[in-house]
């Protein structure tokens, strides 16, 4: 799993530990990954560290020659890792863009490619890539994120499709606003209208929807889902609602208080 050192990837790393799996933590902070680690071994279970900078592409085939022979073929691949730079959009610096593109979209595409043969041969195995509800509608002032996670949920149909009648699968999650969200790195608050979930649930959820093997699932609810639905026929209707929730502002003052700390 990329993204195993901090947010929700440590909730997950924890909760696929419980179920008995030997969890492969990738993160680019060595002392962060051995902390998480260390800590699901204490716990009884099994987890081994790869500090690693997937945006680093051509580096990736590497990672999985020394994954494989360390623990053997991969079963399940769960691309999390994410990066969020909040601006308005004629602030971004190419280097921004290609960051946000490498690390949220491209790594878990080669990781993906790499890692999927051996699935097909062994016909098992399981794709699942961490989206977000901004993947569904967009969020202002984190377009290029948005951009990467609409990507993951359309990339995954696609993928699901071309696997289908093998054993292999491929599952997108969304979740919402987690108490382990980015945007708590500025001290801030989720929308009050917005629900804010627990990251234990969150992780529970996500292995709940690998063991089901479902191929896209909303983690805030029914009426979540309805919303995003009529948000695609009616888009200036999704707008209004972002604005009133407050979800515009809360992101606007993420790339208000970014560009200060940046300067």
């Amino acid at each position: 799993m990329t993204g195993a050192s901090g947010g929700i990837g440590v909730y997950i790393a924890r909760a696929l530990a419980k179920r008995g799996a030997n969890v492969i933590c990738i993160a680019r902070s060595e002392a962060a990954l051995s902390k998480v680690v260390t800590e699901i071994k204490l716990s009884g279970g099994k987890a081994t560290s790869f500090p690693f900078d997937i945006s680093k592409l051509e580096e990736l085939p590497n990672l999985i020659e020394q994954i494989t022979q360390t623990v053997g073929g991969v079963d399940i691949l769960i691309n999390n890792a994410a990066i969020e730079k909040y601006s308005a959009f004629q602030n971004y610096y190419l280097d921004d863009i290609r960051s946000i593109l490498t690390t949220n979209l491209m790594a878990g595409m080669e990781l993906t490619r790499l890692l999927l043969p051996g699935m097909i041969v062994r016909d098992s195995g399981h794709v699942v890539n961490i989206s977000s509800g901004s993947g569904k509608k967009g969020a202002p002032y984190n377009s290029i994120y948005s951009a990467t996670k609409a990507g993951l949920i359309m990339w995954t149909d696609a993928l699901r499709q071309e696997l289908a009648g093998s054993n292999v699968r491929a599952t997108v999650v969304c979740p919402g606003y987690t108490n382990a969200g980015m945007f708590m790195a500025f001290g801030l608050s989720a929308p009050k209208m917005a629900r804010v979930s627990e990251p234990t649930d969150v992780a529970n959820a996500i292995l709940h929807a690998i063991e089901r093997n479902y191929g896209e699932v909303m983690l805030d609810g029914f009426l979540t889902k309805i919303l995003f639905a009529y948000i695609q026929l009616v888009p200036n209707f999704g707008d209004r609602l972002y604005r009133w929730i407050g979800l515009t502002k809360l992101n606007q003052t993420c790339a208000t208080n970014r560009m200060a700390t940046k300067g």
